[in-house]
């Protein structure tokens, strides 16, 4: 089978020769693996030589339009944040990334628990091109299969993304569950000289979302960031207790819904409370503005401990028996009349 080979320049002095089993099947397949072997932080765009102007530079938009053999130049985008690694004894690659939705309802909630049957994703092109071959030496003549750095790592992120989605904080079981999972959809990725064939992937895992957490807690997510400094050596025994979700809390300290703020949510909290003091109230209005208001609800209780008392003075409607079990479906994504 013939490579796909591509020359990639980064700067004047700087070209790097590429060569895959398979082209990419999208630009941003490519931008991804340009980025892992070369170790690149910020946000870039491609341009391509073209050979219909004189291998003149063009922007590269459709991935067919590059020749077998290719030469790609990267051009950094303007404004582009730099992700730098961390110092601490959890290090992080520069080649991870964090992908968060950008639409509000996404971003602050999520909208389930943790799966019974964890699915393993689709990794990069290029991982799943390799690992379907290894899959068929292993089930063929049980041939067993190492798995290289750039190709684990890749792995490790696009799990610690999936794992993200329902969890921040999983711990043994689940990250167990999910190394079964991962050797279950690839064979040829069991751990020989262990009992389960997964516990060097669970332990990777464990490190792994260590890594993600701190990328996190960088770019400003609440619930990592809620536990910054607790580790510190000056920190009391009481400051040191980690604030993580339980079992049951899918929506632990969900992010600020886009658009909005702490003073555009405390007018929306001014307007449930006014509402709540009329005789006939509008339902619809305050489920909705209750839904609006539940990150900064959530920070209240979770961040600034305030005492019931206070809670029921400023947040009325949480303690009708409606907003009881809505909220408790904000927080769970469980329908509380379930279990009546």
């Amino acid at each position: 089978m013939e490579r796909f080979k591509i020359r990639v320049i980064l700067t004047d002095q700087n070209i790097k020769k590429l060569t895959l089993d398979v082209k990419p099947h999208t630009v941003d397949d490519l931008k991804v693996i340009i980025r892992e072997h070369c170790k690149l932080q910020e946000d870039f765009d491609l341009m391509f030589e073209d050979p219909d102007f004189h291998n003149a530079f063009c922007n590269l938009e459709v991935i067919d339009d590059l020749p077998a053999a290719a030469t790609v130049k990267v051009v950094p985008m303007q404004g582009a944040p730099e992700l730098t690694r961390c110092s601490s004894e959890v290090s992080i690659s520069s080649a991870d990334t964090i992908l968060l939705s950008a639409s509000p309802s996404s971003q602050s909630s999520r909208t389930q628990g943790w799966p019974e049957f964890f699915s393993i994703p689709v990794f990069s092109p290029d991982v799943e091109f390799r690992l379907r071959q290894a899959n068929l030496a292993y089930l063929k003549d049980n041939k067993m299969f190492r798995c290289p750095w750039d190709m684990k790592r890749n792995i490790l992120q696009v799990l610690a993304e999936e794992i993200y989605k329902y969890d921040t904080y999983p711990d043994e079981h689940r990250l167990r569950s999910v190394a079964r999972a991962l050797i279950g959809k690839h064979p040829c990725l069991t751990e020989p000289g262990c009992t389960d064939g997964c516990s060097g992937w669970k332990n990777s895992l464990y490190y792994k979302m260590g890594n993600f957490r701190t990328k996190l807690r960088r770019v400003g997510c609440a619930e990592v960031t809620i536990n910054s400094g607790k580790g510190s050596p000056g920190a009391s025994p009481q400051s040191r207790v980690l604030k993580r979700p339980r079992r049951c809390e899918v929506n632990f300290l969900p992010e600020i819904p886009e658009l909005e703020n702490a003073e555009s949510l405390e007018a929306i909290r001014l307007v449930l409370a006014e509402e709540m003091k009329k005789k006939t109230t509008n339902a619809t209005l305050i489920a909705t503005r209750m839904d609006q208001t539940f990150s900064v609800r959530r920070r209240e209780i979770v961040e600034a401990e305030t005492p019931v008392a206070t809670l029921k003075e400023r947040w009325p409607a949480l303690f009708t028996e409606r907003q009881v079990a809505s909220e408790f479906n904000r927080v769970a994504a469980t329908n509380l009349n379930e279990f009546s």
